[in-house]
């Protein structure tokens, strides 16, 4: 057998490649063998027959497979923008986004996922007269349960709020709480606040859909198997990510079966019907070459290649819903759909290569604030 002709089950077998469980093919197997129910997608917001479309877990919300994660490039060249100077969003900035926006919208994306008080003010503004257009998640980091001082249903309600009115909008399709991402983790009487507060909300009509993000995994778990009102989790997941194949390692390294260290988390949320979002595709674009706001719109052929291989290996994972990347200029939309518009064409082995051999070099040179990721090779 050559390299070009290796069949599905030894691809999937090569423990350097398996990743979601179901790493795409070189000939370009799909990553289930099951067949997908039908759907009526003329309930699917901004359908496009290009698109690939996911159930989002208990909520049967239908979200792009790749959908707009909340943060771009700033003019210092970091991740994301955190506050505007008095609430007043750039004029450079809101031309920015609204075109972002649009093109997403035309393209078949319909999940968008912020975090930041900034994000609120500048997507409200690109989503002025058309907020039916994005499924909305939300959040304020500094105004949620990250910070001790908020962690009160009441300081809760009032994160909901803030974010309802920086973004102009009377609800959210979900709230999508900022849990502390690294130990001492938020409590079970802490998350039950979460809860209460998700609950006044919801019967409010401001929030129809609760979600938790976080960078703990064994955290996730706990929560989604106690709290049935969680709808939705959010978490790192690279191509650098493998799912715990939990019998394979348990025989391994002899550990007991109950071992939470060698579960997936994937088995919980299939359980429990949670959906699942992934962050940090690109490692927070320390994959790439720097760049600064406003960016280019030509980048490296080679960066692109490397975000659309990037993002179809974390969509080969059927228990992922959608993966969240940011997007700052018009060609990053464009070149990120792709890789969902051509996920069924297949991968060559030489790509499949190729990609292994970026990551593993990204993965061994990661930034001092970015090196937590590596917590989340085995997922």
């Amino acid at each position: 057998m050559t390299k070009k002709e290796i069949s599905r089950r030894e691809f999937l077998k090569d423990s350097s490649l398996i990743g979601a469980g179901m790493f795409f093919a070189a000939a370009g197997a799909k990553p289930s063998d099951a067949k997908e129910p039908k759907v009526d997608t003329s309930k699917i917001v901004n359908y496009n027959p290009k698109m690939g479309y996911r159930r989002l877990g208990k909520t049967n919300l239908m979200l792009s497979e790749v959908s707009l994660g909340g943060h771009w490039k700033n003019r210092g060249g970091g991740r994301y923008w955190d506050r505007f100077d008095q609430d007043e969003c750039p004029e450079d900035v809101e031309k920015n986004r609204s075109e972002i926006v649009s093109k997403c919208i035309e393209c078949g994306i319909n999940y968008l996922d912020i975090t930041t008080r900034a994000e609120c003010i500048a997507y409200g503004m690109a989503l002025k007269g058309r907020r039916e257009k994005m499924i909305v998640g939300a959040d304020d980091h500094l105004l949620g349960p990250r910070n001790p001082a908020n962690r009160t249903v009441e300081k809760l309600v009032f994160d909901v709020e803030e974010c309802l009115k920086t973004f102009k909008t009377d609800y959210f399709d979900i709230w999508r709480v900022q849990a502390q991402m690294n130990p001492p983790l938020n409590t079970d009487a802490e998350v039950e606040n979460m809860v209460e507060a998700f609950e006044r909300l919801h019967k409010q009509g401001k929030a129809k859909w609760f979600g938790v993000s976080s960078h703990t995994r064994f955290w996730h778990q706990h929560i989604i198997e106690k709290y049935p009102q969680i709808s939705m989790i959010i978490f790192p997941y690279t191509a650098q990510s493998k799912v715990i194949d939990g019998k394979e390692m348990i025989v391994e390294q002899g550990a007991d079966e109950s071992d939470a260290a060698y579960k997936s988390i994937f088995e919980a949320v299939k359980k429990h019907d949670v959906g699942v979002c992934t962050i940090k595709p690109f490692a927070g674009g320390s994959v790439f070459s720097p760049q600064k706001f406003p960016a280019p719109e030509q980048g490296s052929d080679e960066e692109h290649k490397l975000a659309r291989l990037t993002l179809q290996y974390i969509t080969a994972n059927d228990a992922i819903t959608a993966t969240l990347p940011g997007m700052t200029t018009i060609r990053e939309v464009e070149n990120n759909v792709r890789a969902s518009y051509e996920r069924g064409k297949g991968v060559s082995w030489e790509d499949v290569q190729w990609l292994k051999r970026k990551t593993d070099l990204a993965w061994a040179n990661l930034p001092e604030d970015y090196a937590w990721l590596r917590e989340w090779e085995w997922v």
